[in-house]
């Protein structure tokens, strides 16, 4: 039988919730070097046609509790050809990231990567209720290894965007520590960029 619009809402919404109040990576967190507690930034809605899929909220979007509140983010909408208020709608963008916690640094301050156990125990039950997504754009190699189920060289996969365009286009990380690599690969912005900015621009109209 189908799942009414109100159904799906509130299905939704109760995920949304579990997620938001989920504590299985409390003691992981507790024993790194910045010792957080867990905070679950959880933005989407069912009726969102364009997903970005990211890596994990980093320490600014920790403390803003709002995705990519940050220069990354900034440069992504950048990339995307979106305002701040478009790329915040919610009812047409949703942001998954693979680990919806900020996972925290090492030693090093270097962002450790998202638990898997993150994704294994959210993402499929969220892309359930996200049935009229149109545009994957997927950020980073854990979000392309698990909606691409390929491993590879992000440099590789975005490569080859072509192949999986005009309903997935894999994406570096748009972090500013990229900068040197948008150096060495003038066609991601050259060629890869203006399909991505328009088909983006026809889901959002």
């Amino acid at each position: 039988m189908p799942v009414s619009k109100v159904e799906t809402i509130g299905t939704a919404q109760q995920l949304k919730d579990r997620i938001r109040s989920c504590r299985i990576c409390a003691e992981r967190f507790a024993a790194t070097a910045t010792a957080h507690d867990p905070r679950p930034v959880v933005w989407f809605r069912p009726s969102a046609r364009i997903l970005i899929a990211g890596q994990a909220p980093g320490l600014r979007v920790h403390e803003s509790g709002r995705p990519f509140t940050d220069p990354s983010g900034d440069r992504l909408r950048a990339w995307l050809g979106l305002t701040e208020a478009a790329f915040y709608d919610k009812d047409r963008v949703a942001v998954v990231p693979m680990g919806f916690c900020f996972p925290g640094y090492n030693g090093k301050k270097a962002d450790l990567p998202p638990p898997a156990v993150c994704g294994k125990t959210w993402h499929d039950q969220v892309m359930e209720h996200l049935p009229d997504v149109r545009l994957k754009v997927l950020v980073g190699a854990h979000a392309q290894r698990y909606h691409l189920g390929i491993k590879g060289p992000v440099t590789e996969l975005v490569r080859g965007w072509r192949d999986h365009a005009p309903q997935v286009f894999p994406l570096p990380h748009p972090s500013w520590r990229n900068t040197g690599w948008l150096k060495k690969n003038p066609w991601f912005e050259a060629e890869l960029l203006p399909v991505l900015r328009a088909r983006v621009k026809e889901l959002m109209t």
